[in-house]
């Protein structure tokens, strides 16, 4: 199911304007999660929201679109929620790439077998993938039971495809440590690119016990980033 459509982006898909197209549900409860509407079940947010409007987007709708904008756009992004869920992901991304389009793919590395099948069909341009916490706080930062064997398998996946990738990670204060990003490193240990994010809790969260919560400085993140660079190839922030 698609849940939502961003026209236009400057910034998801470096150095390509592009679109998003969100999915709907997520196997996490990541309590710092923005966007509670894809991860929560239609039902659910609808009933804590008090919205009564259809979270889904007709397909037709959408292809046009993408057919309509094609050459003013050059690359689809497509997010979540957690996209690699989507048994027909191969499928649309194929109708995608029959129109002309790069595709980057967002993905919590839940489904390697999901991820080997689309590289294998070449379908993807680019990767990234969020990396939440330590293997062994995963859990714990992502709310849900974890097989961090598929995570540590879709790194190396990641790692190995020739592709332009990178690794994500939003630094939540009670949840992360410098240690813990030490750690991280580690599990990522020599990656192309690998960003650093600012907390936000100034918008509706998956967990609302987070909202308004303070986040790390801009000191404490660029401390962060220095230990970071000390197992990747680029360890940046992004605000």
């Amino acid at each position: 199911m698609i849940g939502g459509l961003e026209k236009l982006t400057l910034l998801d898909y470096p150095e390509h304007l592009a679109a998003i197209i969100f999915t709907q549900g997520c196997n996490f409860r990541c309590h710092f999660c923005y966007n509670p509407s894809l991860v929560l079940s239609p039902a659910n947010w609808q009933k804590r929201s008090k919205e009564n409007k259809s979270l889904s987007i007709d397909l037709d709708e959408l292809f046009v679109f993408l057919k309509t904008r094609y050459g003013k756009l050059e690359g689809v992004v497509i997010t979540g929620g957690e996209p690699t869920l989507q048994p027909d992901l191969p499928e649309f991304i194929r109708k995608i790439k029959k129109i002309g389009y790069l595709v980057k793919l967002d993905t919590n590395g839940t489904n390697p077998n999901m991820l080997q099948n689309l590289l294998a069909e070449k379908l993807i341009d680019y990767l990234a993938m969020d990396l939440k916490a330590p293997l062994a706080k995963y859990a714990t930062v992502v709310g849900a039971e974890v097989d961090c064997q598929k995570i540590k398998k879709s790194v190396k996946i990641i790692m190995a495809s020739g592709l332009p990738y990178e690794f994500r990670t939003t630094v939540v204060p009670g949840l992360l440590t410098a240690t813990d990003i030490k750690a991280m490193g580690q599990l990522i240990k020599g990656a192309d690119k690998w960003y650093l994010q600012k907390f936000k809790s100034d918008t509706p969260l998956v967990d609302d016990t987070y909202q308004a919560a303070a986040a790390y400085s801009d000191q404490q993140m660029t401390a962060f980033a220095a230990l970071g660079a000390q197992a990747v190839k680029l360890c940046a922030l992004r605000f």
